[in-house]
């Protein structure tokens, strides 16, 4: 079994909450067209770019990258990385966006896919205006704005009237050459089974293997009871960290999880935890990288890291989002050293 490996796109400069500029990652376009570039010549396969208007890492002052001008620039300046960004649809219209994703598969035929996220943060909807709702409702506008954009994409002109949209003789042209590939993350009973509705691939926060399996059984069964077929994918950001030793690669795990209620970004992991209906609670030790990213433990020499990814393979991830710091340099590290140990179905097909 073959488990792709991509990367999370950091928006907000570095992933640390705990660590401050001595990553090395600068929220600057500069910074992440160098990764987008290495990441492109090295094979990784995905990027996610998150769309957060605020910087819930660094802190609500610090710079963070707007998520569709990022992916423009990122297609433009590659030619075989995928581009998976979050879209919020309180803060959308969908009639916009299926126009914006029709341009995008011009500039990069293939290679544009969604994440549908309903959103938690309720501090940057109230400073962005974005329509913040409750949990559950949040997922009933979401599977409306998916449907929206797929008939947009399937005819023209395009009638629909529901709870959240109303359009009436809409026109999107041009339309994507194949429909993007629409993923959606969530953890409520309410929000999985939205998703096995109106999505094509699931991704989940970082979980241990029993979470993993679990979580994948769980989602696949709905589908398969709605849709008489599995999830196209199944994807799970994880925190990387590859070293020579084992004693060096916990050492980096120290140092980076070393938490201060104090700094910037510890406000925004509250009101993560507050607004959202988690199916795990989250450590403070956790809350020093996001995504639940060291959930994983994928932690430890070359082979000891490629022996967990293969696991989590053989539980049913099929795409894993790195996280890891600095991003381009390590990047550069898991390709020479995890790359050869784990089997990839764009190294398979370009050998």
């Amino acid at each position: 079994m073959t488990i792709d490996l991509g990367y999370w796109t950091p928006v907000y400069g570095g992933f640390l909450r705990n660590v401050g500029d001595e990553e090395g990652m600068a929220a600057t376009w500069e910074s992440i067209r160098d990764v987008s570039v290495t990441a492109d010549r090295l094979g990784f396969h995905t990027t996610l770019v998150p769309e957060l208007y605020l910087n819930d890492r660094k802190g609500l002052e610090a710079p963070s990258l707007e998520a569709w001008a990022l992916t423009a620039a990122i297609l433009a300046t590659t030619s075989q990385l995928r581009v998976m960004t979050a879209v919020r649809p309180g803060f959308h219209l969908p009639a916009v966006l299926a126009k914006t994703l029709g341009t995008l598969d011009s500039i990069a035929p293939g290679r544009v896919a969604l994440n549908v996220v309903a959103a938690w943060w309720a501090e940057e909807a109230r400073q962005f205006g974005g329509r913040f709702t409750t949990h559950d409702a949040r997922y009933v506008q979401a599977e409306e704005f998916v449907q929206v954009l797929r008939g947009l994409w399937d005819r023209t002109p395009f009638d629909f009237a529901g709870d959240y949209y109303e359009l009436s003789g809409t026109i999107v042209e041009p339309k994507p050459q194949s429909p993007p590939v629409v993923f959606a993350g969530g953890e409520s009973a309410a929000g999985k089974e939205a998703i096995a509705r109106f999505a094509d691939a699931y991704v989940m926060h970082g979980g241990t293997l029993d979470e993993v399996r679990e979580n994948v059984a769980d989602i696949t069964e709905r589908s398969l009871r709605i849709h008489g077929r599995p999830l196209r994918e199944i994807g799970m950001p994880a925190y990387v960290i590859v070293r020579d030793t084992e004693a060096e690669a916990q050492r980096e795990l120290e140092r980076i999880t070393a938490v201060d209620p104090a700094s910037p970004g510890y406000a925004s992991f509250e009101q993560f935890r507050q607004n959202s209906n988690l199916s795990l609670e989250l450590t403070k030790r956790e809350y020093s990288v996001g995504t639940r990213g060291l959930r994983p433990n994928l932690v430890g020499t070359p082979e000891q890291v490629a022996d967990r990814i293969r696991a989590y393979g053989e539980a049913g991830i099929t795409l894993l989002l790195i996280q890891s710091s600095p991003l381009k340099d390590e990047l550069e590290r898991i390709a020479e050293q995890v790359f050869p140990l784990v089997p990839q179905s764009r190294l398979a097909a370009s050998v």
